[in-house]
């Protein structure tokens, strides 16, 4: 390769060197912007988690009320029925 070649080529790279680094700039940026976005949206599913977390966290407390609440008279409602149905079973005899 003699200087006759080499000679046009020095521009020629000289022009590549500012585009490589634009598109380079380019590319970095919309990298960041996928980024952003990705982080965006990561953020909303974070908070609709949270949200249908909460949701059902309101309905176990609701159901554990329920259950704890009527639990005890439910127990003694069917004990009521067992004491009666002996009682009747007394009667007969």
């Amino acid at each position: 390769m003699g200087p006759e070649v080499i000679g046009p080529l020095i521009p020629i790279i000289a022009l590549c060197i500012p585009i490589v680094a634009i598109w380079t700039k380019h590319r970095q940026k919309i990298a960041e912007m996928q980024i952003k976005a990705t982080a965006e949206l990561s953020a909303e599913k974070a908070a609709q988690y949270a949200q249908h977390t909460r949701e059902l966290e309101e309905r176990v407390r609701v159901l554990e009320r329920i259950v704890t609440d009527k639990g005890f008279d439910t127990a003694a409602q069917i004990e009521a029925l067992r004491r009666d149905s002996v009682s009747l079973e007394d009667r007969r005899v």
